[in-house]
């Protein structure tokens, strides 16, 4: 019973996060912890991002045969994402993050507004544009998302997917599928950190991940079918949430 019940979850959770271009920690973590998979919290996170690497493994072979994904964009992106988050991992703990938590909760809400409204950078200035120009906006955006990973655990796709978005102007099928495919590196040597600690409970990751991976492969074909103001609007409910978490977290 607890095998259906994790393929039957890991598949949902694929569906819905690889439509708007997220790993799924933010479900997972949450469901092997209530429902008593594990013991720890850690135990989570370790079983969880297991699942996250197979996420954009098959969300990305999705949206790779559709040639919507950005593989430039992926490259610049993905070093400065591993680089900052291992960086602020490391100093998580001496941080006062309160304050910082509420800003960077704000700003996420400012985002998921303007998410929300359906609108683009070349939507809101007339004409196509780039607020941050390229390559040097993707490393911006992902260095952004790993200092976020790092210090507050916030999974790398929040940040990435409107960063892609409303800051390079990439259309928000391209950055959700771009967003993934930077996830694979990161989450890959996370995934073997926790193996290592004895974090990672592969008795779970096997029926999880086996639905992740049928979950995301039809995520993909559901997004593209979907408008894109659709779907920056279902992004901007993740946006309103991880903010509300972070603004609470810090106050």
């Amino acid at each position: 019973m607890e095998i259906l019940i994790l393929f039957v979850s890991g598949a949902a959770i694929g569906i819905v996060s690889s439509m708007i271009g997220i790993g799924g920690g933010s479900f997972m973590v949450p469901l092997l912890v209530l429902a008593g998979f594990v013991g720890r919290a850690q135990e989570a996170v370790g079983t969880s991002i297991a699942g996250v690497l197979f996420m954009g493994l098959s969300a990305s072979l999705a949206y790779g045969k559709a040639r919507m994904s950005d593989l430039r964009l992926a490259l610049w992106t993905a070093p400065a994402a591993i680089l900052t988050s291992w960086g602020s991992a490391t100093l998580s703990e001496h941080v006062a993050a309160g304050g910082l938590l509420v800003a960077f909760g704000a700003f996420l809400a400012l985002m998921g507004v303007v998410m929300a409204l359906g609108k683009t950078p070349k939507d809101l200035g007339g004409r196509p544009r780039e607020l941050l120009s390229y390559p040097y906006g993707g490393i911006a955006v992902g260095a952004l998302a790993g200092i976020t990973a790092g210090l507050f655990g916030l999974g790398g796709g929040t940040v990435m997917v409107p960063g892609f978005a409303l800051f390079l102007g990439r259309e928000i099928h391209t950055a959700v599928a771009t967003s993934l495919l930077v996830m694979i590196p990161s989450a890959g040597i996370a995934t073997i950190e926790h193996a290592l600690q004895g974090n990672t409970h592969w008795e779970i990751v096997l029926p999880l991940s086996t639905g992740i991976v049928i979950g995301a492969q039809i995520g993909p074909r559901i997004s593209k079918a979907l408008p894109q103001a659709v779907l920056r609007r279902l992004f901007s409910l993740v946006l309103f949430y991880a903010a509300f978490r972070m603004i609470s977290k810090g106050l």
